[in-house]
């Protein structure tokens, strides 16, 4: 299915190649499939007094460029510092924008730290980490002199199991993935970067998401309440925190690229949800120049693609209007003065490792937040018999190949996790996973693997250490007190996986397993790995989903097998217990046609929805997640905090940034009571879901983590806005609240251990 000639294809697009003529069949049944939408609209900073005071400059800066100055801010150049660089207006003493990767770390020079992944990040459901971890990670990028960080991830959502790029984001979760996307943006432009939102919209797959010998890119096509209601919902959120640039896809969407569809870009983003700032192409996605111009694109990348002295042309010969190219380079020039960058902004200073340079520190102390969001991120999920917290074992065995760092270089060097010329089809990584492979890996300073830390606990307990990362069937010697096991499942942008098991994996866990009668278990993981292999084993006695946790992956390991901190994590994915249970969202489509189709018939039931209203028993549900406490809930109470409660918002209120502000509003606060009834303190995700009528049975639609000392309790509150108890209505195009109607509340542990309910009537 896939070749290695494919792969060298997507390795050319990637590096910036366009070429045109595809194929040779006509699209021309396809047209319309896609609504189009223009003009684009003209932005004027209305959301808030900041933009416009943005906008005000931004103007004042545009009025004096000549039409090639102006086309010149809308194309990137590639020239060796940063991944994309805009043009230059030397004359007005304006550098360009500097673009670099990646939303968990700066990929590619020295001195920055190995932040955990998007997927690990949002297993800690706190939203306190989410803004830390935004804020430490924008002033690296502000550090190194980066204006736009290309970052955070909302898309892909995780439509299908098996997809390239799941760990990159929040999961699957809608809500999870717009509150992780709102604190990461507010934390990253609060250090002064620009948050470039990716990618919009419905890039939910690897294969052929670039056009090659075989045709054009797949068409995910997808109705007007999944947009709105699932794939669309997390980028409101990124859109009310003030994110300054949103990354458009490479796939096409409902049969029109999704760089120049003008219903999702003039449409939807600039008009329903009132974008203020920039659109910027995925590199080298742009397929067209004056229709992607005309539908809403603002920059294109890493090169003038169909643009440069062609948008020239275009301008002069009325197909782009002057005031289309105009507001282009308005709206980069706003988010540039929205973020202050125009006072004292660093010098790009990003090196290639081949190239002796100055040293430019900016790893400051994030280690210690990096340690920390790694730990909370560890997911238990089997503890027999209090096997964990390990008490001072003095007799430990080590096994599996990611126990330990690799023992040979990076293949590549700007790629911790592997870069597409080597890693295609991975299904593990030879060695301690800390982040997964293509453009969203990072750039590790150093590696605290697992057997590193934990031999230096067993050290400090004079106790010793056996080992074995080679074998596939071990032997642990007999006095052995506790057998650890070491596996991951790895996955990377440029191709979907094949499975969700390995066989050489789930070997070596059962040779262990079946030598040593107290196996614990970690599994580093990019995305949904099913375990039922050997999940039941009698001697497996405790069993930890790692995720990726970044640089200090094996002090965060250690903080949680040693009971240093108690594990509060939760999945984000919904663990089956046989790959087919995924059902149709399980592969990657397969479409060998000229203009390949993906339909997304399931609708919003992806997920534990889609397991809820198939009747599927998954091994570990969506919000599961073991402690070395116990958590009861009590005392549910519902209020309403607001009349307002007509069908739809009003009509009198302009659109700002985010969407009609009457979707943000608090209708009802939900509160319940979790107290501690174990005998040591810790942390507990309360998650609240909703059934909403003519939706899914339930939805997450709230949490609240609170840490609570034994025989304690904490009040734990959920703030239900408009949109949380919305419908889109496709007649209206509108947010509809359901008069007359009940809806459903249940709190708990997990999307299946719910623990109260109770009931709203609008």
């Amino acid at each position: 299915m896939k070749t290695t000639s494919f792969t060298a294809v997507v390795t050319a697009l990637l590096l910036g190649s366009a070429e045109a003529a595809w194929t040779n069949v006509s699209e021309v049944p396809l047209y319309g499939l896609s609504p189009p939408v223009y003009p684009t609209p003209e932005s004027e900073g209305t959301t808030s007094p900041k933009w416009a005071a943005a906008y005000v400059k931004a103007k004042a800066f545009v009025a004096q460029l000549t039409l090639e100055e102006k086309v010149n801010l809308t194309r990137g150049y590639q020239d060796n510092v940063c991944v994309g660089h805009t043009g230059t207006v030397p004359r007005l003493g304006f550098n360009g924008l500097c673009f670099e990767d990646a939303p968990s770390g700066i990929r590619g020079p020295d001195f920055v730290s190995a932040f955990p992944a998007g997927s690990h990040l949002a297993q800690t459901w706190d939203k306190e980490y989410m803004y830390a971890y935004g804020k430490a990670l924008g002033e690296e990028y502000y550090g190194k002199g980066v204006n736009v960080a290309l970052g955070p991830v909302g898309g892909p959502l995780g439509r299908m199991a098996r997809a390239g790029r799941n760990w990159e984001g929040p999961g699957p979760d809608p809500y999870v993935t717009g509150v992780q996307m709102e604190h990461l943006v507010t934390g990253m432009q609060d250090a002064g970067v620009i948050a470039c939102s990716k990618h919009f919209l419905f890039n939910e797959q690897e294969y052929r998401r670039l056009p090659s010998a075989l045709g054009e890119s797949l068409s995910s096509n997808v109705d007007d309440v999944t947009l709105h209601e699932l794939y669309a919902w997390p980028f409101m959120n990124a859109l009310r925190a003030g994110t300054g640039a949103i990354m458009c896809s490479y796939q096409r969407a409902n049969n029109s690229y999704a760089c120049q569809n003008s219903k999702l870009l003039n449409g939807i983003l600039k008009t329903e949800f009132g974008f203020e700032g920039f659109v910027v192409s995925d590199w080298a996605a742009q397929q067209s120049g004056v229709s992607t111009a005309n539908a809403g694109l603002d920059i294109v990348m890493p090169d003038g693609g169909y643009w440069g002295k062609n948008l020239t042309q275009a301008v002069n010969n009325g197909s782009v209007a002057r005031t289309r190219l105009d507001d282009m380079v308005t709206r980069s020039m706003a988010s540039f003065y929205y973020l202050n960058q125009d006072k004292g902004f660093p010098k790009a200073q990003i090196f290639s490792p081949t190239v002796q340079h100055p040293v430019l520190n900016v790893q400051g102390d994030h280690y210690k937040v990096i340690r920390e969001i790694g730990a909370a991120g560890h997911v238990l999920v089997k503890n027999v018999n209090k096997t964990l917290p390990l008490k001072a074992p003095t007799y430990v065995s080590i096994f599996g190949y990611d126990a330990e760092v690799k023992a040979v270089p990076w293949t590549n060097p700007l790629r911790f996790g592997g870069g597409y010329e080597v890693n295609f089809g991975w299904e593990t990584f030879n060695g301690t996973m800390i982040v997964a492979g293509g453009s969203g890996s990072n750039t590790p300073p150093y590696v605290i693997s697992p057997f590193k830390a934990i031999q230096d606990r067993v050290r400090q307990d004079r106790g010793i250490v056996r080992w074995d990362f080679w074998s596939g069937n071990p032997t642990p010697e007999a006095s052995s007190q506790v057998c650890l096991v070491f596996i991951n499942a790895y996955a990377s942008e440029s191709f979907d996986r094949l499975s969700l098991t390995d066989k050489f994996s789930d070997d070596l866990v059962l040779n262990v397993a079946g030598k040593c009668s107290n196996t614990v278990v970690v599994l580093h993981s990019a995305g949904p790995r099913v375990v039922d292999a050997w999940i039941e084993h009698e001697n497996i006695t405790a069993v930890i989903f790692g995720g990726l946790p970044g640089q200090e992956s094996g002090n965060s390991l250690v903080d949680v097998l040693y009971g240093d901190v108690n594990p509060s994590g939760k999945l984000i994915h919904t663990i089956a217990k046989k790959d087919e249970d995924y059902g149709e969202l399980l592969n990657s489509t397969a479409d060998a046609s000229a203009f390949p189709q993906q339909n997304f018939t399931e609708g919003v039931y992806i997920d534990y929805k889609a397991f809820d209203r198939n009747g599927i028993e998954p091994r570990f549900h969506f919000g599961y997640g073991l402690s070395y406490t116990e958590f009861s809930y009590s005392d549910i109470n519902i209020a309403q905090v607001s009349t307002s409660t007509a069908e739809y918002p009003s009509a009198n209120i302009s659109v700002i940034q985010g969407g009609h502000p009457e979707l943000w509003d608090v209708l009802f606060n939900v509160t319940a009571t979790v107290t501690n009834i174990g005998d040591v303190a810790g942390a507990e995700v309360a998650q609240l879901y909703l059934g909403i009528p003519t939706a899914p049975v339930k939805q997450l639609r709230g949490f609240d983590k609170v840490f609570i000392q034994p025989n304690a309790s904490a009040t734990v509150l959920f703030e239900l806005t408009r949109r949380d108890l919305s419908v889109w209505d496709v007649v209206a195009q509108k947010w509809k609240l359901q008069n007359a109607a009940s809806y459903n509340v249940s709190v708990g542990a997990s999307s299946a251990d719910l623990r109260l309910t109770g009931t709203i009537q609008l």
